[in-house]
């Protein structure tokens, strides 16, 4: 059922990063978000697979991981993610790409959920110094990032609290709590 895939694709930082993602994997998941909507059936996007680690380490650097977490840097080495899509918008066929990027990786990450994956949508990211690093043509607009891998954490989602404090954390025991406003919270009329 779609509610159980949307459960279990939470935000993953950590992962094992030994386990590997193959690139038919990738191309399976792009292939999802190939089939997504597009605003007027353009299709402005492209991607960018990486599940090699001399490409993954071109990536990292580029990142920011968890804008709450002020004393994180990022996961650790050993910890990273075992592959990346990024997710590029082609301004040679439209020069801006409405919400079509957040439709495509929100199926790349319930895909990867099914296959027993994990993954983090990443917005906070170095674009020009990532497209240099990867050698990028200027019609390419980097729009996120897809980090990928088998999650090495637990993520719990519970309801905000009487203060209505939604910002994430983690407990002593590395577990990271997701507060999500109640149903008839966010319902208005």
């Amino acid at each position: 059922m779609i509610k159980d895939l949307v459960l279990k694709n939470r935000s993953y930082r950590r992962f094992y990063q030994e386990v590997s993602i193959e690139p038919e994997t990738l191309r399976e998941l792009v292939g999802l978000a190939r089939l997504s909507a597009s605003a007027l059936n353009l299709q402005p996007l492209k991607y960018v697979l990486s599940c090699e680690p001399e490409k993954n380490a071109l990536i990292f650097p580029h990142l920011a991981w968890a804008g709450y977490l002020k004393d994180w840097p990022g996961p650790s080495e050993g910890e990273r993610p075992s592959a990346y899509i990024i997710i590029l918008g082609d301004t040679e066929i439209y020069p801006s790409f409405g919400c079509d990027h957040g439709i495509a990786a929100q199926n790349i990450l319930l895909g990867a959920t099914e296959k027993g994956l994990g993954g983090c949508m990443i917005a906070s990211v170095q674009t020009q110094k990532l497209a240099k690093a990867l050698g990028l043509p200027p019609r390419y607009e980097i729009l996120l990032v897809l980090a990928l891998g088998k999650p090495k954490e637990t993520v719990v989602i519970e309801t905000v609290g009487p203060t209505g404090d939604i910002k994430y954390w983690r407990d002593s025991e590395g577990v990271h709590h997701v507060p999500k406003r109640a149903l008839d919270d966010i319902i208005v009329g």
